[in-house]
């Protein structure tokens, strides 16, 4: 869709699958330059702040490795996949990071990580009436990409319990950078981001609202095609006047 409004609009999208943000990319730029408009894509928080987070840190500590937990919260898209399952009548899933991985790369011990090692997959499920369970777990947890690379759990749970404990969408995540500095590399550092959300979607929107201010301030003066966070000044970003920003923020 955003190629097709960047042909007449200033627009903002919060694209999030990583692999084909090349290619979304081109496609936006190709739009909104013909027309004259500004697209900022993929800013949410992961993509958007997060990747924020990882080029600020990995500048000043190019020698380094950065590492992106997600979690605990609720995976919108795991949690759908669980639902389409035949038997499944509905579902949650949240990602949970490792703790004795993060506790690894906070202690600057640069650890070699597989996808199973960094997060648990943590499913609570509501069978239909009948559903054969075994298969429902056996189809979460053999299902590629989604959950067979992770430890993952299920639990059976009613309607009811699920509406009562899980009825929430809260998530988080952090990226932590851990490098080296000094004429020997002698001295540790580690950048850490953290988000701790009650509502992944109200957060996300929020984003999408800054990144708006800053499309109509970047067209106002003369700008236009593809953009993303990287591009934006983080004052244009920002409700407050550059006033206000150099006295209170800077």
């Amino acid at each position: 869709m955003t190629p097709e409004l960047a042909a007449k609009f200033n627009v903002i999208d919060s694209f999030d699958n990583h692999h084909h943000i090349p290619e979304h990319f081109a496609k936006v730029n190709e739009a909104a330059s013909a027309s004259g408009k500004v697209g900022i894509i993929s800013c949410g928080w992961d993509p958007g702040y997060f990747s924020l987070a990882r080029i600020l840190a990995d500048s000043a500590l190019p020698e380094g490795d950065s590492y992106t937990f997600w979690g605990r919260g609720v995976s919108q898209g795991h949690s759908d996949a669980i639902r389409r399952i035949e038997g499944v009548k509905d579902a949650r899933q949240y990602t949970v990071p490792v703790e004795a991985a993060l506790e690894s790369v906070r202690n600057n011990e640069h650890p070699e990580f597989t996808a199973r090692q960094m997060h648990l997959r943590e499913c609570w499920v509501v069978a239909e009436d009948g559903a054969d369970k075994a298969a429902i777990e056996e189809a979460i947890k053999t299902m590629p990409d989604y959950f067979e690379p992770y430890d993952t759990t299920v639990t059976f749970i009613t309607q009811e319990e699920l509406e009562r404990d899980h009825s929430g969408l809260p998530h988080g995540g952090s990226v932590i950078r851990s490098g080296r500095t000094g004429f020997d590399r002698e001295f540790n550092n580690t950048v850490e981001f953290t988000l701790n959300l009650d509502s992944n979607p109200f957060f996300t929107s929020s984003i999408l609202v800054a990144a708006a201010r800053a499309a109509y301030r970047m067209n106002q003066e003369g700008q236009c095609g593809a953009k993303t966070l990287f591009d934006v000044p983080p004052a244009y970003l920002s409700h407050h006047t550059r006033e206000e920003l150099l006295a209170h923020m800077l």
